[in-house]
């Protein structure tokens, strides 16, 4: 090896290591299944044991920590289903047992994703004395109509008394919002928009709404029961986001998510700029280095049956494959050009052993879709998100 190949690889190390390592916990159970949902997330009428799970929960954080010792933790995220319908003391029990097998940064943030009805409110102050230092709610909507339609739970005015509990309780909260709904215009968009940003929100995940497949909503646009916005109106509704976002001193980071500078949601950004992180609890994903080689990981989906094979085995896994270079790279590129900070170049090609083709950079730049900041580094442009994953597809074919 040279050292100028060398000085590249430790260069994409040094980038690689930046975004910290982090601990996603899947905890999968909601009191309903959303219509639009494809999430592992399942609803039990039976009442959840607890502390069984817990243990389990500390069996594969244990095990995590054999195959990646020595990390310290800056991010610990709590996703699902519904995590606010666990326990505070489930919570806290799961942050103890990450706490005694790795070291966590002062600074660590912990996110806990959240239902805003006012039982789940009434847990905060117990999540936050737990350790949750960051909570995300999922409130969809703040029309009544809208979210009828999409199978949740709670009214608008439930959703904002949430947001005014969180504001109080927790240093920082974000809140979901979907867009591109039936019927749903620009204007009304706009309005609604404004309405969130006026709860004073460092950040919003602002989705639009897509057809995934085996959902009920599938099951009704393919029987013509259910129309969304076509590309044309559904554009018309992405750019407004941008506008409104941008000029409320909110604007996108990452292509659904927007925040205030400096208050971007760490533990995502660990994901986009395509860092280290353990994935526990059912259906949960990671991304380990284990002996010089990155390893994609994932655990058994259904409950019970993840439950059952920790008891057993110790994890849950059932998915750890080496990734090649090429499928590194391939990753990086997906999850790193949708920041608008992009990507540097010469960490995918010291991933890759090779760089980006120059013409297709090139051609996309002359499109207007791709552009090199003063830094070197490659990004998409506002008029290329739209259209990010064929830029995506571009560069890497």
């Amino acid at each position: 090896m040279t050292d100028a190949e060398a000085a590249t690889i430790a260069r994409a190390s040094i980038d690689a290591a930046a975004p910290g390592f982090g601990v996603y916990v899947h905890w999968p159970f909601c009191l309903s299944k959303c219509p639009y949902c494809d999430f592992n997330s399942h609803v039990r009428h039976a009442a959840i044991d607890e502390a069984r799970f817990v243990r389990a929960f500390c069996s594969e954080i244990a095990h995590a920590a054999a195959r990646a010792p020595g990390r310290t933790v800056s991010t610990i995220f709590f996703g699902g289903g519904t995590p606010s319908l666990m326990a505070p003391q489930t919570a806290g029990a799961i942050l103890d047992a990450i706490a005694r097998h790795w070291p966590i940064a002062p600074d660590v943030e912990v996110t806990l994703e959240a239902n805003p009805t006012s039982v789940e409110a009434t847990r905060f102050r117990a999540l936050r004395a737990a350790g949750v230092n960051r909570v995300s709610l999922g409130v969809q909507s703040l029309d009544d109509a809208a979210l009828a339609q999409l199978g949740r739970l709670h009214s608008a005015r439930e959703a904002l008394e949430a947001v005014a509990v969180a504001r109080e309780t927790f240093e920082r909260f974000s809140f979901d919002l979907i867009y591109a709904r039936p019927e749903q215009t620009p204007d009304a968009w706009r309005t609604e928009l404004d309405r969130a940003l006026d709860e004073n929100s460092e950040h919003l995940s602002l989705y639009q709404l897509t057809i995934e497949a085996d959902t009920p909503f599938a099951t009704l646009h393919a029987a013509g029961k259910l129309r969304i916005p076509d590309p044309d109106a559904a554009r018309a509704l992405y750019d407004a986001t941008q506008e409104v976002t941008a000029a409320r001193g909110l604007p996108a980071y990452e292509v659904s998510n927007h925040a205030r500078p400096g208050a971007e949601c760490r533990h995502n950004l660990i994901y986009w700029r395509y860092g280290e992180y353990a994935g526990v609890g059912p259906g949960a994903h990671g991304r380990l280095q284990v002996d010089r080689a990155r390893i994609a990981t994932a655990t058994e989906k259904h409950p019970e049956r993840w439950l059952l094979r920790v008891e057993s085995r110790g994890h849950g896994l059932v998915v750890e494959e080496t990734l090649s270079r090429e499928e590194q790279a391939d990753e990086l590129l997906l999850m790193g050009l949708r920041l608008t900070e992009g990507i540097d170049p010469a960490r995918f090609a010291a991933t890759a052993g090779r760089p980006l083709d120059a013409s297709r950079i090139a051609d996309l730049c002359a499109q207007h879709l791709l552009e090199i900041d003063d830094c070197g580094r490659l990004r998409v442009t506002p008029a290329g998100f739209p259209l990010l994953d064929a830029v995506v597809a571009d560069l890497a074919a």
